[in-house]
C-alpha cells in the first residue's frame, strides 16, 4: 500500500505541473490611445518610423503605399500600385522601401523618402507580409513558414516553421518585430501569435477580441484585425485592421489565471 501511495504521488507531481508549464501564455489588451484610420485602407503592411506610420494596402485597383500621420490618420504621401497587382506587406531597409504583392511573385522597390520607383524583385510563392530585425528582412506567405532574406540581395537565407503545441500554425499574416519576438496576425481571426524566431514556437497568444466591435467594421468586407506596428524608442504597440476606422495603441495584459 505504501508503494502504491508513493507511486500515485509521483504521478501527480510529474503530470499536473508539466501540463501547466507547457501551456502557451494568453494575453489580452488595455487600450492606451485610439487614433483615426482610413476606412478605405485595406491594411496589408504596417510599420512605424521616425514618428510616422507607413502602410501598405491591398485590393485590386486600390493597392497603395502610404505615409500616414499617426495622430490624425492623415495620408501625407501616397503612391498607387498598378491595378494588375494586389499590394501586400511593406518594410524599409535604410532609405529603401520594399513592397510584396499577393500572387504575382513580384515585389517593388521604392525610395523611402519620395516613393519614387527604384526597381523590382521576384520570389517564389505568395507574398503576405514583411518585417525585419537588425540583420535580416523577414517575410511570410500565408503558410506556417517564415522566410529570412539577406537585405542586400533579397535572397532567402533560411526558414522556420511556426508551431503551437507541436502543430503548424496556418495563415500567418502581418508581421512585426517586437523586443526580439515576431508578432503575427492570424488571418481571419482576432488573434496575434508571439513567435520565437529561433525555434518557430508560439510563446504567447494575444486575444484582441472586442477591440473593434462588429458593428463598427465595414460591412461586406474582410474587415478583420491586420496590421501591427511597434515604436521601439517609445515602447508603443499599435494595431489596426482592414478598412477599420480606428488604430489602437495597446498594452498587453496577462489573462487572469494564465500560467
Amino acid at each position: 500500500m505504501r508503494l502504491l501511495l508513493i507511486a500515485a504521488a509521483l504521478a501527480a507531481c510529474s503530470c499536473t505541473p508539466a501540463t501547466e508549464a507547457g501551456a502557451i501564455p494568453e494575453y489580452t489588451y488595455r487600450i492606451v490611445h485610439t487614433y483615426p484610420h482610413d476606412t478605405g485602407a485595406f491594411t496589408e503592411g504596417l510599420f512605424y518610423l521616425n514618428g510616422f506610420l507607413y502602410e501598405g494596402t491591398g485590393e485590386p485597383g486600390q493597392s497603395s503605399i502610404r505615409k500616414v500621420k499617426l495622430e490624425t490618420g492623415e495620408v501625407l504621401q501616397k503612391r498607387d500600385l498598378s491595378e494588375d497587382y494586389f499590394g501586400e506587406g511593406i518594410i524599409n531597409w535604410k532609405d529603401t522601401l520594399y513592397e510584396l504583392t499577393w500572387q504575382t511573385q513580384v515585389g517593388f522597390i521604392y525610395d523611402l523618402n519620395t516613393f519614387a520607383p527604384k526597381g523590382q524583385f521576384t520570389y517564389p510563392g505568395e507574398g503576405w507580409s514583411f518585417t525585419k530585425d537588425d540583420h535580416r528582412i523577414i517575410m511570410d506567405d500565408g503558410t506556417p513558414q517564415i522566410r529570412f532574406w539577406d537585405p542586400q540581395t533579397l535572397q532567402e537565407t533560411g526558414r522556420i516553421t511556426v508551431t503551437a503545441d507541436g502543430q503548424p500554425v496556418e495563415k500567418l499574416n502581418e508581421l512585426e518585430w517586437v523586443k526580439g519576438e515576431l508578432f503575427a496576425n492570424i488571418w481571419e481571426t482576432d488573434r496575434i501569435a508571439r513567435i520565437d524566431p529561433k525555434t518557430g514556437k508560439v510563446v504567447g497568444w494575444i486575444d484582441c477580441t472586442g477591440l473593434l466591435p462588429p458593428a463598427e467594421r465595414t460591412p461586406g468586407s474582410d474587415s478583420v484585425l491586420n496590421g501591427i506596428a511597434y515604436d521601439a524608442q517609445g515602447d508603443r504597440l499599435f494595431v489596426t485592421g482592414k478598412d477599420w476606422p480606428k488604430l489602437f495603441e495597446i498594452k498587453l495584459v496577462r489573462k487572469s489565471g494564465a500560467q
